[in-house]
Order: C-alpha cells, then structure tokens, then sequence
C-alpha cells in the first residue's frame, strides 16, 4: 500500500493526497503527506518529505488512476467516494464548469462571475432540447429538459427543487429554469385588446418584482431571497405540452428585516434602496424621500447603494448616505439598484398595473420609511405613565408625512400609536371600551407592527393581485383536467447565524422537511426499487432526520405547539416557553441546552434564554426572546381600523381583506368596529391564526404537491464564503456536499446499480444489429445472452430483476460500445450468444430430464403417503363410531368406583336402620350399572351382527339417569352424616364445657389455697422476726452489762502494771488465744464433714475453749472516740459490736490495719460462739445469761434454732439486674435447711441457667441463709408449689436429698 495514492482529511482542503506507511493501534493509519504540486483551489502547500498525520482508516479513501481526468458524472468515477467527488468538483469548477452530475442529480456552484455568454446564450439554450441526460455536458437546461420529457412521457406534473445555503445561487439557477421552459415551449395568450403577450415574458417579468420586494443583501449573499417562493408553469396538453399558464406560491416573508437588520453588512429589502436610488426627482421630492442613513430602518445595516461606476457619477448627492460618499459605492454582477429599480418599474407596466395604483405602492412603501422615524418618550403630563411623540422636529415631519402617505388624519395617527383599544366582558351591551396609554416600548412595537403589517400585505398584494392576476392558471380556466405543471422551488437554504431567531427557526425547520423528502425519493425509493426487484443489495445507511422533525412538530410537545400555547396565555413569556420546550423534550438527542454549543457566544446564554437544535446540516442555537413576538401576527385594533378608514384605495384594500377573512362579519363603521369582540387584542390573540401555524399549513401543503409529482434535484453549493470568483473552499464545500446527501448518494450508487433498463426496451433497442433468428427471442433470454456473451459477470457487473436488468457505473456505455462494434466484432459477439444459447439449451434438457426424475419420485412418494393417509382416515372413522360405547364403559366402572366410595359412607352412619336403607339403594343402582356394562354397552358377546352404534349424546342420556342416582344417594349421606357430626360436636362441646367449669373451680380452689398458705407464710415470717428483734435485743443489753463487768474487773488488775507492759503482754496473749481458736474451728469442721460423710450425727461436743485476752474498753486520760474506735495511750482500740458477718468477712480480707484485723478476728470469735466470753468477766456474763428465758439456747451455741432449721425447706425469689441494668432476670433459691440446695437464674434474652448443690457447688451461693439476709426481706418468699412449677418448667430435675448429700 506504499505505491498506492490515498485522500487524507484535512481541516482547510477537506482531503490532501499522501500515502499510508503503517497502520497502528486502533485503526489508526500513519500518512505521509505527498510532496507534489497541489491542485487548483488547495491552500495546503506541503514543504518537505516527512510531514505525517494520523486518521482512522475508515476516512481513508483510494484516488483514481488519473488525477487530472474530469467527469460529467460521478458515478463513472472508478472508486465512488467523497474525497474523489470533491477533487472532480474541483477540477471542474476552475475549468469554469460548475455543474456536475450524480446520478441523476445536478451540483450546480456558484461561480461568482459572469458566464451567461458562455453558458446560458440562447444558441446553447437549443442545444439542449430534446437530448437525454447524459448526452451533453451537466447543465441546469438538462435538468428542466429531463422535466419536461418526463411530464410529457408520463403524464405527470414534475417538480425541479433548487436548494442549498444562502448564496449558493438558488435564484439564478431558478431564473435559467425558467428561462428555458419559456423560451423552449412558449404559448401565447390574448388579454382584453391589449394585444398578444408572450406568457413565458410575464412569467420572467415577474422576477424583478419578486426580487425587488422579497430579496435583501446579507453578510453571505448580495442578492438573497428572504421568502420562498413555488413557482408552477402549466402546460397543455391539448396543444402538445405548450406552456398556458402559471402561478407563484410564497412562503415566510422574513418581516422582521423591515424594522432592523442583523449587522452593518445587511441591508433592508431592494425597494427601499432603489427606490432612494431610481425615482425621478419629482417623484422624490413628492414622496419626501431623502439618503437611505436617514431612515431609521436603514441606517442600522449598510446604506451603501449597489451601483456601476457610471451610475454613481450620476446619482446626486442627496440621495448618498455618508459611508456611501466616503467609503464608495458596492459593486455586483447581478445587482445594480438603479437598473433593478427600472426593471422592477417596467415589470409593473407589463403586469398592466396603471400609474395611479404604481405611484400608489411606491407611495405605500415610502410611507414605511417616515413611520419608522417617528420616535417617542415618556409624557409628563400622563398620570398613567404613557408615552408622547418625541417634539423633535424629525419625529414630527415622520408623523406628518407618514399621515399623508398613508392617507390617514395625523391626530388619529398619533393617538392610535400612543394607545390601544381594551375591550371588557361586562358593561353595555359588548363590553366598556377603555383607551389604555403605551409605554414608550409599548409604542415602538406597535409603530413596527403596523409597518411590517403593511409591508407584509402590500408583498401579498403584488403576488396574487398583481402577478398572479396577469397569467393564467388551471382554477381560473378551468382546464386542470387538460394541463400539467412544472414547478420550481426557491426557498431560503439552511441558515445559522451568532444570532439565529423565529425566521431561522423556520427556514431550518422548512429545510429538515426537504431533507427528509430527498431521504425518502432519493435514498429510500431507490433501495425499496433493489428490494421489490429482488436485487439481494444491502441497505444503506444514511441520516435520518424524522426524529428532528418529529421536535418541531409533535403533537402537545412540539416546539410549534408549544408556542401557540405561550401565545394564548394572558402574559406569555419568553422564558416560560424556553422553559416549556426543555422540561416537554428532555432527554431528546436533537434537543439540548445553549451551554452545549460549541460557539463562546451561545454558552453564555441561560438555559431560558435559548436552546440548541441538532440539524441535519448542523446544530443551530436559537435564541427565544423575539420568538412570542414574531409568531404573533396580530395588530392593536385601532390601528387596524385607522387603516381601514385610510383614502389610500389599495392601502384600505389590504386590510379590508384581512379584516373579513379574519372575522366573519365585516365592520363598516367605528362603533361596529370597535363593538365586536373579535378585534378585541385579547380575543384576536387567542383566535387568530400564528405565523408558524399559516407556515406549517403552507409547508404541508407544498410537500404533499411534490409528493405527487415527479421530482428531480438541483443542490446550489456556495464556493467560499468571501464571496470571490476563482477561489474553493474545499472543507466549506465537503460540508455541503455532506449535508445535501451527496455522500450517501454515493455510497449508495458505489454499492448499487444506478443504470437500469427493462428487458423490452433492450430488446427494442439492440434487436436490429443481431440476425433474425436471434432477435425473434423472448426479451429476458435476450437480455441474458447479450450480456452472458459480453462476458459482462452477473456479480460484479450486471444484476438481472423482475422486470429491468441493472449495470454497475459505466457498464452500461461499455455494453453499449461493445454491440455497436465493428462487423467482425459484431460476428464474433454472434458466435459467443449462439454457443451459449447450445451451452444454456443443453444444461436446460439437462435440468428438465432431472425434474422429470424427480417428478416421478415425487408421484411414487405421494402414492404411498395416500395409502397411509387412507389407513389413518379408515382408522379415525372406525374410532369415532365406536369411541362413544368405550367412553360410556370407562364412566361406567367410574360410577362403580364412586359406589365403593358410597359404601365407605354408609359404614360411618350409626343408625342401623339408616344403614340398611342405604345399602338396599347402592345394591339397586350396583345392580343398574352391572346391567349397562354387560348388557346395553356390553362387547364380550359379539355375534356376526355389528354392534350398535351409539353417539355421544345418547351415551350421556342413558348414563344421566344412573349419575343423578349416585348424586342423590351422595346428596342424602352427606346429609345424613351432616346432621350426625353436627350431633357429635354438640355432645364434645357440653362435655368440654362441664370439663372447664371443672378444671376452673379447681383453679380457684388451688389458687385459694395458695393464697391462704402465703397469708400463713408471711404471717409466721413476721412472728419469728419480731421474735428474732426481741432475742437480739435481750442479748445486746446481757452483753452490754457483762461487758461492763468485765472491763472494771480487768481494769483493777492493770493499774499496778506499766502501760507499756500491758500493751505488750496483750497482744502476746490475744494472737495465741486466737490461733488456738481458729484451730479448734477448723478441727470442728473436719469433725463434722467426717459426721456427715459416715451418717452418724456428731454429737454435742463441750470443750473448754481457751479464754480470750481481755479487751480493754477505757483507759485513762489519752482516749480518743469515733465511731467504731478509741484511742488508748496513742493505741486504737475498735468496737465492731454493730457489724454483721459481712462486713467482717469483707474487712478480714482486704483491709491492711493490723489493729482492725485483730478486732475483726476477736468479734468474729464472739458471734462464733454466740457472745461466749471466757476467762475474766465470763462467768459473770455467763450467769446474766442464764437468768433470761434463752439461757440454753445462748449458752449452747443456738443448737436448738439449728436443729428446727436443719431440715426446713424454704424458697426465694429476687429480681436482679447486671452490667448497670442492661440484663434483668429472676433469681430463684431453694434452701434446705442453712444452705441453698437448689438455684435458678431466669434470663430474658438467654437460656434458664440450673444449679444443683453437691454439683454445681463452685457456681452457687456460698451464704448461708441467715447470712443472704433473704429471711428478713419482705416479698422475696415464696411457696414450694410456685418454685417447682418454675423449676419443672425450665427443664429441672425433681429434688433428691440423697443427690445434694453426695
């Protein structure tokens, strides 16, 4: 592929040659640039051998053989493309050939100089007559040639639509269209004495009017068409298709123009202009016109006039405009106001317009001019805030002149600018009328409404009243069933701009439905034609613009739609649609915000300010803040009315008209006018028709007409955009030929067939030069072995329909060439049809012998298939005569079945009586159906008679008599076993009733008693701690006083002895008096672990326990008290008498004070033996003891409180709560006897936690039960009964003694 010469796409030319020299990652192709000379119209020189750029492969195309080879057509090109496309159009244009064909489709670029001399002379008008297309070099004459031999061929009325930008030269190319079918097929006609006048010259005339008061200058275009016109020329048929008539159609007249333009290179329409320009000076002076930069609706674009160098010498002074003295005149090939202006003059005479109503429309048009120079500000004096005219001079002389051009009074001018009629609902018989003041912009909109409603009516009036009047047309004659038309569309091209409002938004929109008619007779019919001839090509895919049209249009959701329905609303706003066509459309590919717009300009816009519309040909940024204004075609209704009562006839005429097409009943006088509702502003907004609304109605008008014509395509392409001869923008034009469907047109024709024939007309045609014998063939098989003898391959060349045969690009000139060859040739080409015809003939014998093999077999196969289905049939016969006796056999057993059932039933009934009848029944109807089976449907006796045929509806009347017996024998056992169960319910239901009156008396009994044995309980809980305070209060006073006793008998004992020695000599003997008791203790307990283990009781053991230091409780002067302690001689001496065990045990254990400790140990010895003191003092208190009515009970230790409590068995329950009240349970113990036997802790949120003593010792409370306190808490004891049924409850083991021994 390093030989191979490629198109490159290139941002300036649209494609660049070069080479490709590797193809990396991604499809990317690595292109060297060719370092040649470039072509004509490149504006890329390539400056040394390595200048490389990448692209996808796929924008990569192959150049033709011969780069400097030109094409009519495009489809001969060998590699159909859009690079090659744009090189040959290239080649071309700067040969001066701008047009070009594909297919049959004219490009046609605006060469911006003139060549009428060399190519629209009238010797090259004739030259085209009659010629096919193809025969002759591409030429618009072609195009209104093949038009008019296709009406003429057909029958059919043929449509030539000129499209393409602004600029492009869509009217030129319509004027040359028009030329030639004038001037080619002319008629004559004769009008009222005036004598004969050549129609095809009225037709022509009416160009200069048309452009006179519908074109205007623009930045791109000098000579633009600001409407679009659809001009139909008629032909009759009668007198051999000569041209008859003609009418023009226009469409969108851009109003807006009228009071302002766009830039400083804009200008305003053509009339303005020429006629500043070409009025004589009394005609001037008459119509006080002055230079064009003192009108206010001029001297905001460009005031310059277009001018020859010979007419600006001679135009006078006071007709320029100062840029035009200083910066010069402009200069056009086609536009010259001063000679426009004569034209347009003449054009009227030759439309038969007189000179009154002439002076009358250039009256009209200047009185335009002074409206818009009448200006206004804010009146002082008006309470209302309402404005005034300003008291300028200029300003009053506009008002003034404008009065008199418009024929109207100036006061009633002046107030009806300055004000509007209201109209309410109530108050007299229609409503109060009100004059309500403007505002100064209130009053600017009103004065341009009225100007572009004149001028829009006054561009109406010159078309239908002027030039449509002047020629025939089919409605007036009456002769639509003898003539055809050739229609021409103008309309303005796609259009975008920095600024792009409602004017744009509906020529694109006029556009996308064009576009979408090309798709469709273009792209679409052509590929439905390969489809319906069963060519087997693929489809091509091209862009398809339904979905845009689809936004503009919808219904409710449309951007059309939508802003009718802003229009009607009481205060309609710009923002509020903007924001209505978003929030309806969202998610829409066409439709997007401003930000989107690759534009910096747009993306400053706000999203209610705008929105961006994806076209066909680009994407288009609209912004909305006139779109209200401009849709609303309405004028305040005292304006109107001033204009009704103008003198100026045909001023007075145009609103006339407009004001009865508009309301049914027309108003003659000011109080009618202003009485009826329908000109009221609000009623007239709401009823009247919008702007997009007349132009999607004219639209759709103008598309079905071309859908029923023939159509054939003209696409203006613009050059540049500097408007200059000899210079080609090539990436401008690339985009141009895209948008216009050319490169789709292509690839369609690249994998397509765009020559095609029928077989007659090739037989027709080539039969001549064949002998006889081979032109005397059938059309299809001598199509065949023309081309099979060509050697033309069916594949690559040729592809053969149902009723054409079709040729690749160029194959049909070559088949062509090759049968109009030389004699010898000829023969050869004759010996090659005969030896395929013996070659075709043979393999046809061939086949027909094979098909009548295969025919036979076929009959064979079709013999045996009868036979089989003859089998199955006699089969099916016999099945269906006896299916009914084998189905009434089958229901039968059933039925036999369902008794089996029915004696189950009967079992169950009680009643013996019952019983029997029942059995007696199934016995009969048992014996009923044993009869059918053997007997009536019976097949085990089969004699030589055939059995008895029977259909179904019989079988089901013989068996329904035995069914409704089952059924009602069922009906009565269900019955009779209702009843039954419903007695059995009844008896378990009394007899569960007196069982729950019993079991609930016994609940009450139980809780009863339950009841009484917790009265008893607490009652004997309070006896034994009132008991128990009673006994602890007789022993605290026998200890106090033996105390007492004790302390002075020691005391005596320690006076004679030193402090000192004292001190010593009692702790000596206090620390082995209490070793020598906690080993007794401990030998106590092993005593009686070894009791217990044995079985035998341990018995009463009275030893003499050594006796305890004695405690010294005050000593002299040096005491010090507190609450639990003294001082003696700097040594602390404690009384713990109030301490209970656990407090003792808690401080034994953790407190470091070697005095608390030894005062701890010596209490506890006390309590561990119920206050006994030895030695000393003992035997006093000893004898205090035993004075009281508990001696025993003290002096032995409490051994009888311990032996009534060793085997008493008592229950608890506590609520406790852990980990700061995050777990709450119940805490349940059992104590027999002292010691707990039995615990439970019941958790909410987790299992039930059991504890049994002799094995879950470790886990259960080590307390005893005096020492838990339980006994002195109230509420915490409960009965046996209610721990067991807990205990059983949660899965406890029953409680064995013997167990919590072991």
């Amino acid at each position: 592929m390093e030989s191979q010469l490629i198109w490159a796409p290139d941002p300036s030319d649209g494609y660049v040659l070069g080479r490709v020299i590797d193809i990396g990652s991604g499809n990317l192709a690595n292109i060297r640039l060719e370092h040649m000379k470039t072509f004509p119209g490149q504006t890329r020189t390539i400056h040394g051998k390595d200048v490389k750029l990448e692209c996808p492969i796929d924008q990569v195309f192959p150049t033709e053989n011969d780069l400097k080879k030109e094409y009519d057509d495009n489809c001969s090109l060998m590699y159909l493309n859009e690079a090659n496309l744009l090189h040959n159009v290239r080649l071309r244009y700067f040969s001066n050939k701008i047009y070009t064909y594909v297919a049959n489709i004219l490009i046609a670029l605006n060469p911006y100089h003139d060549l009428k001399a060399k190519l629209y002379s009238s010797e090259v008008l004739k030259t085209y007559q009659g010629k096919s297309l193809g025969k002759m070099p591409p030429h618009v004459f072609a195009i209104a040639d093949k038009a008019y031999h296709d009406m003429k061929r057909t029958s059919q009325s043929q449509s030539i639509i000129v499209s393409g930008e602004s600029g492009a030269g869509k009217t030129e190319s319509t004027k040359y269209i028009l030329r030639y079918l004038c001037e080619s097929w002319a008629g004559n006609m004769e009008s009222g004495g005036a004598g004969a006048i050549q129609i095809e010259q009225l037709i022509l005339e009416a160009n200069p009017l048309l452009e006179a008061f519908g074109n205007a200058k623009t930045a791109r275009n000098n000579n633009s068409s600001r409407f679009g016109k659809f001009i139909e020329i008629y032909f009759d048929r009668k007198r051999e298709f000569q041209v008859a008539g003609g009418h023009i159609s226009h469409y969108l007249l851009e109003k807006s123009r009228i009071c302002g333009q766009i830039s400083g290179q804009e200008r305003n329409y053509h009339i303005f202009y020429q006629l500043c320009a070409g009025l004589p000076e009394k005609e001037f002076g008459k119509l006080r016109l002055m230079a064009p930069d003192r009108f206010h609706y001029l001297n905001k674009g460009c005031t310059k006039y277009f001018l020859s160098l010979n007419d600006n010498k001679c135009l006078g002074k006071n007709r320029k405009s100062r840029s035009h003295e200083t910066e010069g005149h402009l200069s056009d090939a086609i536009v010259n106001d001063l000679a426009d202006y004569r034209s347009m003059d003449a054009a009227l005479d030759h439309f038969g317009v007189s000179g009154n109503d002439k002076s009358t429309i250039y009256q009209i048009v200047a009185a335009i001019l002074h409206l818009g120079n009448v200006q206004f500000e804010e009146s002082p004096d008006d309470t209302r805030g309402g404005c005034r005219i300003c008291l300028d001079q200029s300003s009053q002389d506009a008002l003034v002149n404008a009065s008199e051009l418009l024929g109207v009074d100036q006061g009633q001018l002046q107030q009806c600018l300055q004000s509007r009629v209201m109209q309410t609902n109530k108050g007299g018989y229609k409503g109060s009328i009100y004059m309500v003041p403007l505002k100064v912009n209130e009053a600017v909109n009103a004065r341009d409404a009225l100007a572009k409603a004149i001028y829009s009516r006054l561009f109406d009036y010159i078309v239908m009243k002027i030039i449509n009047r002047a020629l025939p047309s089919n409605d007036r004659d009456g002769s639509s069933n003898h003539q055809n038309y050739i229609g021409v569309l103008d309309i303005a091209g796609f259009e975008y701009f920095q600024t792009n409002s409602f004017e744009q938004f509906c020529i694109n929109y006029c556009n996308e439905k064009l576009q979408n008619f090309f798709n469709d007779r273009i792209l679409n019919d052509e590929q439905t034609l390969y489809e319906t001839e069963a060519l087997g090509v693929r489809r091509i895919d091209y862009v398809d613009n339904r979905d845009c049209i689809e936004l503009f249009e919808a219904k409710s959701s449309g951007i059309f739609d939508l802003l009718d329905e802003e229009c009607r609303l009481p205060k309609p706003l710009p923002t509020h649609f903007t924001e209505m066509v978003h929030s309806s459309n969202r998610g829409k590919f066409r439709l997007d915000i401003p930000r989107k717009s690759k534009l910096k300009i747009h993306r400053e816009l706000r999203d209610d300010e705008g929105f961006l519309v994806r076209h066909f040909a680009g994407a288009v940024c609209y912004q909305t803040g006139q779109f209200l204004e401009k849709n609303n075609d309405t004028l305040h209704t005292n304006l109107a009315f001033l204009m009704i009562e103008t003198n100026n006839r045909i001023l007075k005429s145009l609103f006339e008209s407009s004001s009865s097409s508009s309301s049914s009943s027309s108003s003659s006088s000011k109080a009618n006018f202003l009485s009826s509702n329908s000109l009221a502003d609000k009623s007239v907004r709401l009823s009247s028709e919008s702007v997009g609304s007349k132009f999607r109605k004219q639209l759709a008008d103008l598309i079905s007409k071309l859908e029923s014509t023939g159509t054939h395509f003209v696409r203006c392409i613009k050059p540049n955009l500097s408007m200059i001869a000899q210079s080609f923008d090539g990436a401008c034009i690339l985009s141009q030929l895209k948008c216009s469907g050319m490169a789709s047109v292509l690839q369609l024709m690249q994998h397509g067939y765009p020559s095609r024939a029928t077989y007659s007309s090739i037989h027709e045609l080539y039969s001549p030069f064949l002998p006889p014998k081979l032109a005397r063939l059938e059309p299809r098989h001598f199509c065949q072995a023309l081309i099979k003898a060509l050697g033309l391959s069916e594949q690559n060349d040729v592809r053969f329909g149902v009723t054409k045969v079709f040729f690749r690009p160029g194959r049909f000139a070559e088949f062509d060439l090759l049968l109009k060859n030389d004699p010898k040739s000829l023969e050869q080409l004759v010996q090659r049809i005969q030896r395929w015809l013996v070659i075709s003939r043979w393999r046809r014998l061939q086949w027909c012998t094979y098909s009548v093999v295969k025919l036979n077999n076929k009959i064979k196969y079709r013999g045996e298939c009868i036979v089989t289905i003859q089998k199955n049939i006699r089969m099916y016969i016999e099945r269906s005569r006896y299916r009914p006796r084998y189905m009434a056999r089958i229901q039968l057993r059933q039925m036999r079945g369902h008794l089996e059932q029915l004696n189950q039933l009967v079992e169950k009934v009680q009643h013996n009586q019952d019983k029997k009848l029942f059995d007696e029944k199934l016995r009969t109807i048992d014996e009923s159906i044993d009869s059918l089976y053997k007997k009536r449907f019976g097949i085990d006796d089969v004699s030589n008679e055939r059995l008895e045929c029977f259909t179904i509806k019989q079988v089901e009347q013989i068996l329904s008599e035995t069914r409704s017996k089952i059924d009602g024998l069922l009906n009565e056992l269900q019955a009779k076993l209702t009843e039954q169960e419903r007695i059995r319910r009844l008896q378990e239901e009394l007899e569960a009733g007196r069982r729950a009156r019993e079991e609930e008396q016994r609940r009450m009994m139980e809780a009863e008693e339950l009841k009484r044995r917790k009265a008893e309980l607490e009652e004997r809980k309070r006896l034994e701690m009132i008991a128990q305070q009673q006994q602890q209060q007789q022993q605290q006073q026998k200890l106090k006083v033996a105390a007492s006793i004790a302390t002075q008998t020691e005391s005596t004992q320690l006076d004679s002895l030193p402090i000192s020695i004292v001190d010593e000599e009692e702790r000596r003997r206090q620390s082995d008096y209490f070793k020598r008791i906690e080993q007794e203790r401990r030998d106590y307990e092993l005593a009686v672990r070894l009791s217990q283990q044995d079985g035998n009781g341990i018995e009463q053991v009275h030893h003499e326990q050594p006796s305890p230091p004695a405690i010294i409780k005050s000593i002299g002067p040096n005491v010090s008290h507190d609450n639990h302690s003294i001082m003696v001689n700097g040594k602390r001496r404690y009384n713990l008498e109030s301490w209970n065990y656990a407090q003792l045990r808690d401080t034994i254990n953790t407190s470091s004070d070697i005095e608390l400790l030894d005062a701890c140990l010596m209490d506890t010895f006390y309590n561990a033996d119920n206050l006994i003191v030895p030695g000393g003092g003992g035997a006093i208190l000893m004898q205090m003891m035993n004075n009281g009515t508990n001696n025993g009970a003290i002096a032995n230790g409490g051994s009888t409180e311990s032996n009534r409590n060793k085997f008493e068995q008592r229950y608890f329950r506590l609520p406790f709560a852990r980990q700061s009240g995050q777990m709450k349970g119940l805490w349940y113990a059992h104590f027999d006897g002292r010691w707990i036997a039995r615990q439970m802790e019941i958790h909410p949120e987790r299992e039930t936690i059991l504890l049994c003593a002799g094995r879950d010792d470790l886990q259960m409370c080590e307390l005893s039960l005096e020492e838990t306190g339980l006994t002195k808490k109230r509420g915490v004891e409960i009965l046996a009964e209610e721990f067991e049924l807990e205990w059983k409850k949660n899965g406890g083991q029953p409680y064995s003694r013997i167990l919590t021994d072991l």
